[in-house]
């Protein structure tokens, strides 16, 4: 079997290379990984240093290599989070697909705890959960608007998650069937939380580690994306 990692990329100059040494560090057994890397029209350094890993299966020559080529794909225009992930599913050729931030906030080491449910056959989609875990603190407003948030996905679709806004979300290729993404930003994140659940199924949760960082260390998401957040939930619960 073969797991995409689809990384979308903004401005992460000071942590990129490092991620992706990270995404390549983690044994995986006898999976196989890919890594699309989606740039969206990066103003600082990332450009550069991700158009240095294309084509490369390895980044670091003392760790096992990608089983294939890095592949870098680049948006001419800043579009978004949501649209980055967009082109990325797009061009995965895995059976897998886990979403990878390319900043140091998630721990590419936590992958096997989220293929875990998958491999056993206990799930389709696994969501790595920041409020179950270790972790470094997020911001007080952060933490509630985040557990806001999960509070109306699971009045509105009938669940018990604890983590909606994760970024770990791993998902089979048949899961994905017949969704269409339409957020550009970050409420891709409740879009696709209420697409999956809109079909039956039942999301999985693991615990994982998180490290939130400072908005001087580069931290983009805002109050405002709270609301849009907000207003995506109640849309795609009545509409598709």
């Amino acid at each position: 079997m073969l797991l995409t990692v689809v990384m979308p990329v903004f401005n992460e100059e000071n942590f990129l290379a490092q991620i992706v040494r990270q995404v390549q560090a983690v044994d995986l057994g006898d999976l196989e990984r890919e890594l699309i890397m989606v740039d969206d029209c990066s103003t600082d350094g990332s450009l550069a240093i991700a158009q240095a890993m294309e084509g490369l299966t390895s980044v670091d020559e003392g760790l096992k290599p990608f089983d294939r080529p890095i592949r870098l794909y680049r948006h001419p225009v800043n579009m978004g989070k949501g649209a980055a992930l967009r082109t990325g599913f797009a061009q995965a050729q895995g059976d897998l697909i886990i979403i990878q931030d390319a900043d140091l906030e998630y721990d590419p080491e936590d992958y096997l705890k989220l293929l875990a449910p998958v491999q056993k056959g206990k799930a389709e989609v696994v969501y790595g959960s920041r409020f179950t875990g270790e972790r470094r603190n997020m911001f007080f407003h952060h933490w509630l608007g985040n557990r806001f948030l999960t509070l109306v996905t699971n009045v509105l679709f009938n669940t018990t998650l604890s983590d909606m806004e994760t970024c770990y979300k791993l998902f089979t290729r048949e899961s994905m069937q017949g969704i269409t993404i339409k957020s550009d930003r970050f409420n891709f994140e409740p879009e696709i939380t209420a697409k999956i659940l809109k079909k039956g199924i039942r999301i999985y949760e693991v615990p994982i580690s998180y490290t939130g960082r400072e908005f001087d260390e580069g931290k983009k998401i805002t109050w405002r994306d709270g609301l849009v957040a907000l207003w995506c939930l109640i849309k795609f619960r009545f509409t598709d």
